[in-house]
């Protein structure tokens, strides 16, 4: 009989290199650029602003921030989706 932390952790590693999780870290990092964009990160200073131009540059900023704090592990929320979205397929 599987204890609860070793079936978290048999899922965990299944999804380490599985479809699911590649979804759930794009998702993922969606969230993580709105959160930054709430944040204020990218914006343009407002004593020089760029205009339009350096809005655009600040969302690719944030995007890529994003991008890697998801590689990085995010903040977890990968990893529930992803168990979410296995679990649904069984």
């Amino acid at each position: 009989m599987q204890t609860h932390l070793n079936l978290l952790t048999a899922t965990s590693q299944n999804t380490r290199n599985s479809p699911e999780r590649e979804i759930a870290e794009k998702l993922e990092s969606h969230f993580l650029a709105e959160l930054l964009k709430s944040s204020g990160v990218g914006d343009a200073p407002s004593e020089f602003g760029g205009g339009e131009g350096e809005e655009q540059f600040g969302t690719f900023l944030r995007r890529a921030y994003a991008d890697e704090m998801s590689k990085a592990g995010g903040i977890g929320l990968s990893e529930q989706i992803a168990r979410a979205l296995i679990a649904a397929e069984q």
